[in-house]
């Protein structure tokens, strides 16, 4: 655990004197979170929509608990709609900080020394991926902890914010949030592992993102309703799709070919 730590300690005083990435890390979670408020505060009148009870859309009323008014479901549906993005923000960071992490080495000179040394392979993976994982969850949970107070000050009615503040999104940031992280970590490190251009790096490690957005696009064009059942589901093939990634990752990461091809 001291070598991990170590490793910990290091990435993040080396990570964070990169510009690009302290700018993800600390204002990304503040965009993302932006916009659901904003969507919230623009709708703040819709609350007070009366006389649209029987005129409930099927797509309002799937998300919708019983007891809400027209414009209340109103608000909850196109508020739910930009939530995904606290599913964005553990795939951004985790991506931006794994895929400098081995490249920035590789520039500074500094890996072949940390390769030299008799920590295992596996030992500085991990380090590597907490560095890159911890700094991804706080942000998210921090990020939602923003929202669930903004829409608490902005809502009138409990039962609106309940709906808002549902299980399936709690499931959402709190559980699959984290293998989200995990899933970009140990992509991002299986790039960065075998490419020697950061720029190239970050590119293909932002590929990651693309499953999300299709379920946010999709969400949004009314292909399905993100709810319980699916978000568990998600979790679900993510915690294997993860495992899988790790054994692949550490699999990949072979350190006499980085040091021999990176000379």
């Amino acid at each position: 655990m001291n070598k991990i730590r170590t490793i910990v300690r290091k990435e993040w005083a080396e990570v964070f004197k990169n510009r690009m990435v302290l700018f993800t890390v600390a204002f990304l979670p503040l965009i993302m979170t932006a916009i659901p408020l904003g969507i919230l505060f623009a709708l703040r009148s819709e609350g007070s929509t009366q006389g649209m009870d029987t005129e409930i859309p099927r797509q309002f009323s799937a998300i919708c608990p019983s007891g809400l008014n027209g414009g209340e479901c109103f608000q909850v549906y196109m508020v739910s709609q930009f939530m995904i993005m606290f599913m964005i923000i553990p795939l951004v960071i985790p991506s931006t900080i794994s895929a400098y992490s081995i490249i920035g080495e590789k520039a500074t000179r500094s890996l072949e020394p940390l390769l030299a040394t008799p920590i295992t392979t596996a030992e500085l993976l991990i380090g590597k991926s907490l560095a890159a994982l911890v700094p991804a969850v706080l942000a998210t949970d921090i990020a939602f902890c923003i929202y669930a107070i903004g829409a608490w000050l902005m809502i009138n009615s409990k039962v609106v914010f309940a709906a808002m503040m549902d299980v399936r999104w709690l499931l959402a940031v709190f559980l699959v949030g984290p293998l989200l992280a995990l899933m970009a970590v140990n992509f991002s490190i299986m790039v960065s592992s075998r490419v020697n251009d950061p720029r190239v790096a970050e590119q293909l490690s932002a590929l990651i993102i693309v499953p999300v957005l299709a379920i946010f696009f999709g969400q949004l064009s009314g292909l399905f309703i993100l709810n319980r059942q699916l978000v568990l589901l998600i979790a679900v093939v993510l915690a294997i799709f993860d495992a899988i990634l790790v054994y692949l990752s550490v699999r990949l990461f072979q350190r006499e070919t980085i040091l021999t091809r990176w000379k």
